[in-house]
């Protein structure tokens, strides 16, 4: 395999902080990485040097074949949405026919249609690659290494995500396994040093029924000096030992907890919120056609379609109680968007997230703990954060909210996949109702359990969880391909019998086409 890009001793830094100090990569022919780790660890600043986009203040990078690259940050255009600019960017980048593609975030601002879409043309794409993305089902589908950027420098695993995901699992129990043998290894010398230093306090006692004339006249207090430096020497040798000991910090464990959620036992399985008669009409566009649907307490409903088809417009009609949306008495909802404007920049997290919770502090510093808040950081004032650490705030504000039905409309953007993670876990353990949006299909795989698709300017419910409603739409795409092969086979026959009788141009290039579609089906 010949080598298609080289660097070494990358070092990047900003304001004081170092965030790269890469010593040596290479990218072979063939080879489909993908670049993972938290944000802010570097990703996008590591491709721009790579692609000699930007220059760092020491780095060696080689490239021996050509390289394209699809950047993060993309030139809005003013008659075309986000999602056709990044689809116009890929297309530029892949018909340059680079041996290399260098890709920042390619799925951003695609719905799943369109993410499926590119993956099958990566798939059949015969170049290497080095992507950033978020999206697990994406790098699970089209890698075959995966970069871990963490503390400047570069991990790297075999596989793909889900494998790279059981190796950092297994590396996490060893090093508790590892902290355990240290712990005990800790207790063990420490208990043996105590036991010594007692042992050698009770060395310097005579017995007493001796005089002190007749210890001396027997040697017994010699005997006993002696016994008791012996014991002190092992007990400094012991200390030695402890001393010397690697230490080894407590990974981070999951802490469970039980949250009460208002009326979740008396609203569970009974209707929360009807909708009757609903028109997705925006500005005089039909966006769908009158649906109604009712959704019961403690159900998780993912809400998923192609940009534009009105998946926000169906959340805004439910959060702000549309004519034709009725709720129970009893239901309170928690509503999450993208501009945040439910936090308060001058508290701090702690505060924003205690302002609307009745939850104890026990519990708050748990479940911000699970998104990456530890100890005193939840004192950090909002203001200091990142944007991905705001979204994170935000998140963990609804969850914690005096409320029993979260909807949430898209809320995996922005965030690193340790969050996303995170996030579904806690999600998967909530016991109120749950509405959301979102293109992350391996986010709506773990948390959904009913499933409701926009498409046609029609409204349709599933009442599966999203593996099976991608079993039942592939079943379906089978069928309807099976039923178009016949009909082509059908007109081939016929086209041919006309051929071999009194062939034409016009036939003949009919019959061309005929074939043409045929093949695209079999593909």
């Amino acid at each position: 395999m010949s080598i298609l890009l080289e660097a070494s001793h990358i070092k990047y830094s900003i304001a004081d902080r170092l965030l790269l100090d890469i010593d040596h990569l290479q990218v072979y022919q063939g080879e489909r990485i993908g670049l993972v780790g938290r944000n802010g660890t570097g990703k996008t600043t590591l491709l721009q040097i790579l692609d000699h986009s930007i220059s760092p203040e020491q780095a060696t990078v080689r490239h021996y074949a050509q390289c394209g690259h699809i950047p993060q940050l993309k030139t809005v255009h003013a008659h075309k949405s986000d999602g056709e600019v990044t689809q116009t960017y890929i297309q530029q980048a892949l018909d340059k026919r680079p041996e290399l593609l260098l890709a920042d975030e390619p799925t951003a601002n695609l719905d799943i249609t369109h993410i499926e879409a590119l993956e099958q043309q990566l798939k059949n794409w015969h170049g290497s690659f080095i992507i950033v993305s978020h999206d697990r089902s994406f790098l699970d589908t089209l890698c075959t290494t995966i970069w871990e950027l963490k503390d400047g420098k570069i991990n790297t695993y075999k596989g793909n995500y889900s494998d790279y995901m059981k190796q950092k699992a297994l590396e996490e129990r060893q090093e508790q396994l590892a902290y355990q043998e240290y712990e005990n290894q800790k207790k063990h010398l420490q208990e043996a040093i105590k036991l010594k230093k007692i042992k050698a306090q009770q060395a310097t006692k005579k017995p007493k029924n001796l005089s002190d004339s007749d210890a001396r006249q027997k040697g017994i207090n010699v005997y006993f000096a002696n016994k008791q430096k012996k014991l002190q020497k092992t007990a400094k040798s012991l200390e030695t030992r402890l001393n010397q000991l690697e230490i080894k910090h407590q990974p981070r464990m999951i802490q469970p907890f039980k949250m009460d959620i208002l009326h979740s036992e008396s609203l569970n399985n009974r209707i929360v919120i009807r909708v009757e008669d609903l028109t997705g009409l925006v500005n005089n566009k039909t966006l769908w056609n009158p649906t109604s649907f009712n959704i019961r307490g403690g159900e998780k409903l993912a809400i998923i379609g192609d940009n534009g088809v009105g998946k926000s417009t169906l959340i805004n009609k439910i959060v702000h109680h549309d004519p034709n949306v009725s709720l129970s008495p009893s239901a309170k909802i928690g509503y999450f968007s993208q501009n945040l404007d439910i936090l308060k920049l001058e508290k701090s997290i702690l505060e924003n997230i205690q302002d609307s919770s009745k939850q104890n502090e026990t519990l708050i510093r748990t479940v911000l703990a699970r998104m990456y808040f530890f100890k005193d950081d939840v004192h950090k004032r909002v203001k200091v954060l990142s944007g991905g650490e705001r979204v994170k705030v935000a998140l963990a504000k609804i969850f914690l909210s005096d409320v029993n039905i979260l909807i949430l409309d898209e809320p995996t953007n922005f965030l690193d996949m340790e969050a996303v993670d995170a996030f579904e876990s806690l999600l998967q353990d909530y016991e109120g109702t749950l509405i959301f949006a979102s293109h992350d299909r391996r986010f709506i795989e773990k948390v959904a359990n009913r499933i409701l698709m926009i498409e046609n300017q029609e409204v349709n419910i599933f009442e599966s969880d999203f593996n099976q409603f991608k079993s039942e739409q592939m079943k379906q795409e089978r069928s309807t391909t099976e039923d178009e092969k016949m009909i082509l086979e059908m007109k081939i026959t016929e086209i041919l019998s006309r051929l071999s009788i009194e062939p034409t141009d016009e036939l003949e290039h009919e019959f061309q086409n005929l074939i043409q579609k045929k093949l695209e089906l079999d593909d």
